[in-house]
C-alpha cells in the first residue's frame, strides 16, 4: 500500500471514525474497573481536592454525566472517547510542525494503537484522561513557542497560555509538573534567552493559581495527598529490587505496545547515530518532555513498586521521534510496523473484552470455595451489573423478616471493593455507604462519612465480600459490633459456571 500527501488527511480521517467508534463501543459495553469506579466518587462528592488526586477527573465526569443525571459508564467514560479524539488530532499536527503530515500520520497511529492512550486514557475514565489532553496540548503550545528564531509576541502569548494548560494538567495529576520540569531544562541548557522574558515567570505564576485551590485544600487537611503520593516514592530505608524495576520496565513495554516501543528504541539509536534529518531543537524539546518522567520513575522502581501508567505522558514525545523515524524509512510506502502494531491493537481489544465478558480462555482456577476468581484479573470489570438485583432480592427478603432495617448501609474496611458495591448496588438502590477502617484503605470514604449522616452506634449494617478478595468480618469488624451473622451467598456467572462469589454478612449493632 502506497501512501503520498493527498491520501494522508483521508487516513487520518478513516483513523479517527474507527477509533471513535470502536472506543464509545467499549466504553458502553464494559463494566468498570476498581480505579474507574472508585473515581466516580469524586463527581458524586465534588470538592476541591481529594485523598488520592485532584479534582479534574471528578468535574470532567459530572460534565459529561450533566451530573450524574446520566449515570452510566458510557456517559462517565465519555470524556474519555472525547479527549482521546482531540488529542489524535493535535498529535497529528504536531508531527506536521516537526516534519510534515506523514509524520504527523504516523504519529496519530501510534498514539491510538498504544494501549495506555488508545484505551487507559481512550476508553476509561482516570486521572490520566485529562491530564493527557492538557499534557498533549502543551506539547503543542511548546513546539510553537520555541521553533521560533525570534521571541515573537505570539510566543509569549502562547507561552502565558502553556501556564493554563500545564496547571490544568497539575490539577488533573501532580506529575503534570514534570511538563515545567521539562520547559525549564529546555530553557537553562538550550535556550537561556527565555530566562530574561517576564512571560516566563507570569506563566510559572498562572500554573500556581490553576492549581491554588488544590494546593489550599491540602493545607486544610494536614498536606494529606501530597504526603500519599510522597510515600508511595520514599526510597529511605528501601533496598534495591531489581524485580521491581523489571515490572516496571515491562509494564512500560505493554502499555506503549510492544511493536510501538521497539519502534521507539529504534527511532533513538537512529537519532543518536545522525540517521535521522530532525532540526536540533526538536530533538532537544521530545528529549525534555519525555525523558524526565520516564527516567524518574525508572529510577524509583530500582527501590520499591510503581505502577508502568504513571510514566504514560512521557511517551507522548517518544512516539513523535518513532514517527519521525518511520517517516524516514519509506516515504511512499506504508510502514509495515504501523500495521503490525495496528494488527496487535486490535488483537489485545478483541481477546480482552470478550475475555472480560464471555471468559473465552479457561483460567485454571482451583481456589477453595471461599475464594473462587482470585486468578482471573478479568473479573474486577465483570459481574457488577448482574449482583444488583440478586443482592436486592436479599435485602427485600431480610428486611420484610425483621432482621435489617431499609436505612441499613453498607460499611467496608477498604475503597475495593467497596466503590463497586457503592456504585453497582447502593447508588441505584438509595443506599449509604461508609468506610470503616483506617485512612490508608477507606480513603475518600473518610470524607463521605463526615459529609453523609456517618456511622452511628447501635445501628445495624450490611458487609458485602467477595471470593476474590475474600475478608472474615469477624476478624475485622469482631470487637466492633454485638453480632455478625453470615447471610447469603450470590453467585456470579460467566459462560454458564460460577466465576465468583459475593457473602453477605448482617454486622448487628455498632459499638
Amino acid at each position: 500500500m502506497k501512501i503520498i500527501d493527498i491520501q494522508v488527511r483521508r487516513y487520518l480521517l478513516v483513523l479517527v471514525i474507527v477509533s471513535v467508534i470502536i472506543r464509545a463501543f467499549l466504553a458502553f459495553w464494559l463494566e468498570f474497573g476498581n480505579d474507574e469506579v472508585y473515581y466516580v466518587l469524586y463527581a458524586l462528592f465534588p470538592d476541591w481536592s481529594h485523598f488520592d488526586h485532584p479534582p479534574m477527573i471528578g468535574w470532567m465526569m459530572q460534565i459529561t454525566s450533566l451530573n450524574l443525571q446520566l449515570n452510566h459508564e458510557f456517559f462517565l467514560r465519555l470524556s474519555s472517547v472525547i479527549f482521546m479524539t482531540f488529542n489524535t488530532f493535535i498529535i497529528f499536527n504536531i508531527g506536521k510542525l516537526i516534519k510534515n503530515e506523514r509524520t504527523g500520520l504516523y504519529a496519530a497511529i501510534l498514539y491510538n494503537t498504544s494501549i495506555y492512550s488508545g484505551i487507559i486514557t481512550g476508553v476509561f475514565i482516570l486521572p490520566d484522561t485529562p491530564q493527557n489532553l492538557f499534557w498533549i496540548w502543551s506539547m503543542w503550545l511548546i513546539f510553537n513557542i520555541f521553533k521560533e528564531d525570534t521571541i515573537t509576541k505570539s510566543a509569549q502569548n502562547k507561552l502565558l497560555l502553556l501556564g493554563l494548560t500545564i496547571g490544568l494538567g497539575m490539577i488533573s495529576k501532580y506529575t503534570s509538573v514534570f511538563l515545567w520540569i521539562g520547559v525549564i531544562g529546555y530553557i537553562i541548557f538550550n535556550d537561556k534567552r527565555w530566562l530574561k522574558q517576564s512571560y516566563l515567570y507570569i506563566s510559572l505564576i498562572i500554573s500556581l493559581l490553576v492549581l491554588f485551590p488544590v494546593i489550599y485544600w491540602n493545607y486544610s487537611n494536614d498536606f494529606i495527598s501530597f504526603g500519599f503520593h510522597a510515600g508511595r516514592v520514599a526510597m529511605y530505608g528501601k533496598s534495591i529490587r531489581f524485580d521491581y524495576f523489571l515490572t516496571e520496565l515491562v509494564g512500560e513495554i505493554m502499555y506503549c505496545n510492544p511493536i510501538n516501543y521497539a519502534i521507539i528504541l529504534l527511532a533513538i539509536y537512529a537519532l543518536f547515530k545522525g540517521k535521522i534529518q530532525m532540526h536540533q531543537i526538536d530533538k532537544r524539546l521530545l528529549f525534555w518532555i519525555g525523558f524526565p518522567l520516564i527516567f524518574t520513575f525508572l529510577f524509583f522502581s530500582i527501590f520499591r513498586a510503581t505502577l508502568p501508567h504513571w510514566s504514560g505522558p512521557g511517551y507522548n514525545a517518544l512516539i513523535m521521534m518513532g514517527a519521525v523515524w518511520l517517516e524516514n524509512q519509506n516515504r511512499l510506502k506504508f510502514p509495515v510496523l504501523l500495521k503490525a502494531s495496528i494488527f496487535l491493537i486490535i488483537i489485545v481489544i478483541v481477546i480482552g473484552s470478550l475475555q472480560i465478558n464471555f471468559g473465552i480462555i479457561p483460567v485454571n482456577d482451583q481456589s477453595p470455595y471461599h475464594r473462587i476468581g482470585k486468578d482471573d484479573i478479568t473479573l474486577d470489570m465483570y459481574g457488577w451489573r448482574e449482583l444488583k438485583p440478586a443482592f436486592e432480592s436479599t435485602r427485600n427478603r431480610l428486611i420484610e423478616e425483621g432482621k435489617m432495617g431499609r436505612d441499613c448501609a453498607i460499611v467496608g474496611d477498604n475503597w475495593f471493593p467497596l466503590a463497586n458495591f457503592d456504585y453497582y448496588i447502593a447508588q441505584p438502590m438509595g443506599m449509604k455507604v461508609y468506610g470503616l477502617g483506617e485512612l490508608e484503605k477507606i480513603h475518600k470514604y473518610l470524607w463521605i462519612n463526615k459529609i453523609d449522616i456517618g456511622l452511628q452506634a447501635g445501628k445495624d449494617y450490611w458487609f458485602l465480600t467477595t471470593s476474590r478478595d475474600f475478608k472474615d468480618p469477624d476478624a475485622i469488624y469482631g470487637q466492633q459490633f454485638e453480632q455478625i451473622i453470615s447471610s447469603d451467598t450470590i453467585n456470579i456467572e460467566r459462560g454458564g459456571k460460577p466465576v465468583k462469589r459475593v457473602f453477605v454478612f448482617l454486622l448487628k449493632g455498632l459499638k
